[in-house]
């Protein structure tokens, strides 16, 4: 069965910001299924448009302002 974006539900969602790139963390939940925690990143290109890119490694920074955020997705889970 292919993937329906009609029944991916996102039930919380907080970005953190930085410079040229941002970290979203959600809680989504697909076919009313267990909801799971998901990790995105997009990056500023030099147009100043956002594209997604592979979430990989984190600074120090970038996982010091995104741990709050998962706290606080675990609470919506």
């Amino acid at each position: 069965m292919a993937f329906d974006k009609n029944l991916d539900v996102e039930i919380f969602a907080e970005t953190a910001s930085f410079e040229t790139s941002r970290i979203k963390v959600g809680v989504y939940s697909y076919n009313e299924g267990e909801k799971k925690l998901q990790f995105s990143r997009e990056n500023m290109n030099q147009n100043g448009e956002w594209s997604f890119a592979k979430l990989g490694r984190m600074l120090k920074e970038e996982a010091e302002a995104v741990m709050p955020l998962i706290k606080k997705a675990l609470g919506y889970m």
